[in-house]
């Protein structure tokens, strides 16, 4: 037994002698920039709740964007469901998407899509669009822009489907007859990114 600690012992010290300068350091690199992250916070107008709470239904990647549907909606005086409601038409609420946040099938010809750098930009620009090339001219309603929009004749009703659905569950939501009115707290972008500061 003693031989065997001496051998150890000898086995050790040889390493030591071998390797002298061997050291042992754990490090953990932080690379520090002077990258700023500006977070806006403000209270969320009350249709976009009722929107956000709709769209969480669906597991909707658009429901943390509720508040830019409203606030394109007043900007371009469009129906504040009709924008939401295209989305579920075109890509279950945004779940299935060509890419480049379109969820609104908006410039999609066959392998051609236009593709966009957020779901903010996507809102704002399909708003636009509709606000300029068929509500000014006249088309004003899902079944009027279905003859431009989709090839399909039964768009225009399914927008319309989620439309009605979506206003009954306003007044659901407003009537106090929900749950979820009962301490909700909003999925939004603004307290996402408070949160990861913390």
């Amino acid at each position: 037994m003693k031989t065997k600690k001496l051998k150890i012992f000898y086995f050790l010290l040889t390493l030591l002698f071998l390797f002298p300068n061997m050291q042992v350091r754990a490090e953990k690199k932080m690379e520090i920039t002077d990258q700023v992250i500006q977070v806006q916070s403000r209270k969320l107008d009350s249709k976009a709740e009722i929107l956000a709470a709709y769209l969480e239904k669906f597991d909707s990647p658009l429901q943390y964007h509720a508040q830019d549907f409203i606030d394109a909606a007043n900007e371009y005086n469009l129906d504040w469901k009709l924008l939401p409601s295209i989305a579920g038409v075109e890509s279950t609420f945004g779940k299935a998407i060509p890419g480049g946040f379109n969820g609104w099938g908006w410039g999609v010809y066959g392998t051609q899509a236009i593709y966009f750098s957020s779901w903010k930009e996507a809102i704002f620009t399909v708003a636009k669009g509709l606000r300029e090339n068929y509500l000014n001219k006249g088309l004003t309603n899902p079944y009027s822009i279905n003859r431009v929009y989709a090839a399909s004749p039964y768009w225009g009703g399914k927008v319309s489907y989620f439309m009605n659905d979506l206003e009954k569950f306003a007044n659901a939501f407003e009537g106090g007859d929900m749950q979820a009115n009962i301490g909700f707290v909003p999925k939004i972008a603004a307290i996402s990114g408070q949160l990861a500061l913390r």
